[in-house]
């Protein structure tokens, strides 16, 4: 496996659905070339630091002088958008 080809894969490596044929020789790369390897490493603590500015995020918190039938409507289109 090249270098180009493990970052086609990270993404389905990180999601545990790599393909059973691809799956030892993405490791095998990684385990054999250290860019690479820093590569996934940094992959993923960036990842945490997004999830984590979203953990913290006051989105849930609503102004007292909004409208509940804004909220309302805000909401219905969100459940109507087509999920991708």
């Amino acid at each position: 496996m090249t270098c180009r080809e493990f970052a086609e894969f990270i993404m389905e490596y990180l999601d545990g659905e790599l393909p059973g044929d691809v799956h030892t020789p993405f490791e095998h790369h990684i385990s054999r070339c250290p860019a690479c390897d820093r590569y996934l490493r940094q992959y993923k603590a960036t990842v945490a630091a997004g999830r984590a500015a979203f953990l913290q995020c006051e989105e849930n918190e609503v102004p007292a002088d909004v409208p509940e039938e804004l909220i309302s409507a805000i909401l219905e289109s969100r459940r109507r958008l087509p999920q991708s």
